[in-house]
């Protein structure tokens, strides 16, 4: 049986598999900056209480499996997860201003699939077998590549 979430007003069992991509598809996601990333889109699923089901982190793109309330919209978690890591991600790693001007970071767009279409065994299994992954018990679920 489907576990369903709910609030004071509303039950859902909405679940979206979430892929965007660092510019130019630059494998600059490595090391402490990797971290950081997953630190942030913690940050800011809790608070707009987004549940992170699943999720991987590879040196050029993000994947994530994530339970979104009806009350707030896909676009709008994905637009202040990549605004914020972005201004995050200038301020702490100077560095990456070499790689990055103009202060864009990731790639326009994202790609978002409901676990609808594919069922939710689909989705984490191409996210547990993706390459070079492993399994952990770490921040949010996303493990790192």
């Amino acid at each position: 049986m489907t576990d369903y979430s709910k609030t004071s007003h509303t039950v859902f069992y909405h679940r979206y598999h979430l892929v965007w991509i660092t510019k130019y598809r630059k494998r600059v996601l490595s090391g402490e900056l990797r971290l950081r990333v997953r630190e942030v889109i913690a940050q800011v699923a809790d608070e707009l209480g987004v549940k992170v089901c699943n999720g991987v982190l590879s040196a050029d793109h993000v994947h994530i499996f994530v339970e979104i309330s009806p009350h707030v919209s896909v676009s709008e978690f994905v637009k202040i997860a990549k605004g914020r890591l972005s201004r995050k991600i200038q301020q702490e790693f100077p560095n990456i201003k070499k790689e990055y001007w103009g202060r864009h970071f990731w790639g326009r767009g994202f790609f978002s699939s409901t676990s609808g279409n594919v069922t939710d065994d689909i989705i984490n299994a191409y996210i547990n077998n993706h390459t070079d992954s492993f399994q952990s018990n770490n921040l949010s679920n996303i493990s790192l590549e």
